[in-house]
């Protein structure tokens, strides 16, 4: 191992560390532990005993059995009411939770922490392992950077760490042609969990053709053999948890809900923000008739340019690497995301690593790009805009205000869309290129099929 490679490793290390030393630690203050463990734990346990977790009072009086009491005392009271009354996970989710959930809280709690900073480990190591390939220590800092700001993860307990982990163990698996029934399954995982984590990687390889497209089907099935079995439980506990998921999805996004896009929702100003684009068009118009249309709208003009150029061009890893380079920072906008789905970005750190490594002007902007979408969607970054987003007070009456609202206080999803055009740009050119050679190739064959030979035979 050179001197680079340990030094990158020994970086990686040290900064999870802290993460995970940090997270643990504040997650001890917080009555009962980490929130959003809390709520995957008492729904599954709330499934195992014969009650419907979607029902709010059902799903409660477990909570109370428990020894949990209502927050009345607490400093955010209705997020946290919201968060772990309002069941909003999949029943695929709670079924897969089912064997912690059979655990004292307390000890599920340690078993869950170890497994996603054992899976969160893994996939940096295995994004390091290709990264520094071209550039040891950049992709050692880069990695690092979002590492030491995985604090949240810990803190929650949400199975964002588990999910984007395991959707990046399965690309490297698939790409480089190792463990593929292990790579299957964790692709299976993070798709039955958190479909809009891991669904445009997926979506990716089924695109990609040939083996690939394979693995994305088998990856398919495996996650269909996961959810049916999981949706008869809940049906054969709560025949109506469709309606009953609905509304507590609807009610949490609402104005003021703890995953509303607009100003007023309590996921405006907190350190685990909502990175989606909705939250910058909110801050004009807060109506989704208008903030969803228009984020759906841009998203699809780029996933459509990202589609087209993964149907034209043939494979390679170069290529696969620049296409999930592209397709991660667009996960976080089209849709509801949160700063602990953002480990996502550590998916673009080969594709980073290898424009560092072919040198000119272009280096520079992958660095830049990677660097402050990185420390924009960190927590400690969050942490202090939310302190400082405390005592400014913006009027967003005027386009001015508004706009210093957008650029002061949601930086996270305007880097993550300069990010997705950036490395959008990148693929798409490149993949103009190599359908040029190509041309170019098959008419000189055509035309000057002796010139051709003798140049190949050269």
């Amino acid at each position: 191992m050179t001197m680079g490679r340990r030094l990158g490793l020994l970086l990686m290390l040290s900064c999870i560390g802290v993460s995970v030393w940090w997270g643990t630690a504040i997650a001890r203050r917080v009555p009962g532990g980490p929130l959003d463990f809390q709520a995957i734990y008492y729904g599954s346990r709330c499934l195992l005993e014969h009650h419907n977790p979607y029902n709010v009072s059902e799903l409660e009086g477990v909570y109370r059995a428990g020894g949990w009491e209502r927050p009345s005392d607490s400093t955010d009271p209705t997020r946290r009411l919201q968060t772990v009354t309002l069941c909003t996970n999949l029943p695929s989710t709670l079924l897969l939770i089912a064997p912690f959930a059979m655990l004292p809280l307390g000890v599920a709690q340690v078993i869950w922490m170890l497994l996603t900073a054992g899976v969160l480990l893994l996939a940096a190591f295995l994004m390091w392992d290709i990264g520094s390939i071209y550039a040891p220590i950049l992709s050692g800092f880069l990695i690092g950077l979002l590492l030491a700001n995985c604090e949240l993860v810990f803190l929650t307990g949400n199975t964002a760490g588990i999910v984007v982990s395991l959707c990046m163990v399965a690309a490297w698996c698939f790409l480089q042609e190792r463990f593929v029934i292990a790579g299957v399954l964790c692709m299976a995982v993070s798709l039955v969990i958190k479909p809009h984590d891991s669904g445009l990687v997926w979506l990716f390889f089924l695109l990609a053709g040939g083996v690939y497209r394979k693995r994305a089907l088998q990856s398919l099935a495996v996650t269909a053999a996961l959810a049916l079995p999981a949706i008869l439980w809940v049906s054969s506990v709560a025949p109506h948890w469709t309606q009953d998921l609905s509304y507590n999805l609807l009610v949490t996004a609402v104005p003021g809900g703890i995953n509303g896009a607009g100003p007023a929702s309590i996921a405006a100003n907190i350190i685990g923000c909502v990175l989606s684009l909705q939250t910058v068009f909110a801050v004009f118009r807060d109506d989704p008739h208008i903030y969803n249309p228009l984020t759906y709208l841009l998203c699809g003009a780029m996933l459509a340019a990202w589609s087209v150029s993964t149907l034209r061009t043939g494979f390679s890893q170069a290529g696969a690497w620049l296409a999930l380079a592209t397709i991660a920072p667009i996960t976080m906008l089209i849709t509801y995301h949160r700063s602990y789905d953002a480990k996502l970005l550590i998916l673009t750190v080969p594709a980073c690593a290898m424009l560092w490594a072919n040198g000119g002007t272009i280096r520079w902007f992958a660095l830049g790009i990677n660097t402050a979408a990185f420390v924009l969607t960190a927590d400690f970054p969050l942490t202090i805009l939310m302190i400082l987003a405390r005592n400014l007070h913006i009027s967003t009456a005027a386009i001015i205000g508004q706009l210093e609202t957008v650029v002061l206080m949601r930086p996270a999803p305007l880097i993550l869309l300069a990010m997705s055009v950036f490395y959008l740009w990148v693929y798409t050119r490149r993949t103009e290129l190599g359908a040029r050679k190509e041309l170019e190739r098959k008419v000189t064959q055509e035309l000057c099929p002796q010139v051709a030979q003798t140049s190949l035979s050269a």
